[in-house]
């Protein structure tokens, strides 16, 4: 059985079967949304119920810190502007770590259609083993490119599970967001973070919404409320 997270949760990458966690993948799932409405038929004669589909396109995204919290490694979308980016003194997105430890899979531009296909939408593959010595602590994190804000989104969820992208084996751990009022304009979301402490790596499941609404904006908020 999978662990299921709740917020402010703190657990170590100890397998049941033995052993850790090293080699996993963390993945997103979210809806996209979906709202019946009531149209008028031929000539305003009769109606009927349809459902219209909003894409929602999430970016999952990921930073990197060492001991002394400054940034050392990241991963998230190439196609954010590197003008925009410079303002905030980061580098241009990528979707492979420096060591090759960590790689994403790209962009979900839509979310999930009609319901739960119980697939993640964007995933970051882990390898512990093959990280840099100096990174420390990983925070992991979405953002909202549309309109929208996360209490229209009917679920996002990020799990940890051993397999593949396309296939999963085993999942560790899950957390769940649900769409509740208090992410009312809240246009990001932290969700949570592997940090190593002594030789051992642990995840704690953040869960907070802020009102970013760039990624620049997360990062920042990461570094001087987070880390620092």
């Amino acid at each position: 059985m999978a662990i299921r997270l709740e917020k402010g949760q703190r657990i170590n990458l100890e397998k049941k079967s033995g052993g850790s966690l090293t080699n996993f993948c963390v993945g997103v799932n979210w809806g996209a949304i979906e709202v019946e409405v009531k149209k008028s038929g031929f000539l305003g004669f009769g109606s009927k119920t349809v459902t219209e589909v909003q894409d929602v396109d999430l970016d999952l995204s990921c930073v990197m810190f060492d001991e002394n919290g400054n940034i050392c490694d990241h991963l998230y979308s190439p196609l954010y502007k590197p003008e925009l980016l410079a303002k905030f003194g980061l580098p241009p997105g990528k979707l492979l770590s420096n060591t090759q430890a960590m790689r994403h899979t790209g962009d979900d531009l839509e979310g999930d259609k009609g319901g739960d296909d119980g697939l993640d939408n964007e995933i970051i593959t882990v390898e512990l083993t093959k990280l840099s010595s100096n990174v420390a602590r990983i925070f992991f994190f979405l953002n909202n490119v549309g309109e929208e804000d996360f209490s229209q989104i009917p679920y996002a969820k990020i799990r940890m599970y051993e397999g593949t992208p396309t296939k999963v084996d085993n999942v560790y751990a899950e957390y769940n967001v649900v769409s509740e009022a208090q992410y009312r304009g809240k246009k990001a979301l932290i969700m949570g973070e592997l940090y190593k402490k002594g030789d051992e790596w642990k995840f704690n499941a953040i869960g907070d919404a802020t009102e970013d609404v760039f990624l620049g904006q997360t990062i920042q908020r990461i570094a001087q409320s987070y880390v620092k």
